[in-house]
């Protein structure tokens, strides 16, 4: 592995998506049935935003919120880091450290085509420096 190592070689292929308009009880469930923490949202089939498992937890842990009737749309975040699949490993890990982002979805043509998460970047870690 080398700085230039495309992201592809790293990222969870074809995430799990959502709808912008399901609930966050379906995003939740979903994510527990694959044990993610990362959702792409979806609307008309275009990628629209992220949801993860703490920005549902903090959206269904207000007062006023039914989880079975508020939609994945109000819990998701929009502005969403993507990156092709020739997207060198190290230029993405050093975005996601400058920006705090959780996640980093991978596109090509439009669609998303992978997830890399934080998770994943620790077990980049984890491989590449075995007992250290």
């Amino acid at each position: 592995m080398d700085k230039n190592t495309p992201i592809a070689e790293f990222m969870t292929p074809v995430p799990q998506t959502v709808g912008s308009a399901q609930t966050i009880t379906f995003a939740r469930k979903l994510m527990d049935k694959h044990g993610i923490r990362h959702l792409p949202v979806l609307h008309g089939g275009k990628l629209y935003g992220v949801v993860s498992d703490r920005d549902l937890g903090v959206i269904a842990g207000l007062n006023e919120v039914d989880p079975d009737e508020t939609t994945v749309e109000e819990a998701m975040t929009q502005d969403v880091y993507t990156v092709p699949k020739d997207a060198s490993l190290f230029a993405v890990l050093q975005e996601m450290l400058a920006h705090k982002y959780g996640s980093t979805l991978v596109v090509e043509g439009g669609k998303v085509i992978g997830i890399f998460t934080t998770y994943d970047a620790l077990g980049v870690l984890v491989e590449h420096f075995p007992g250290a």
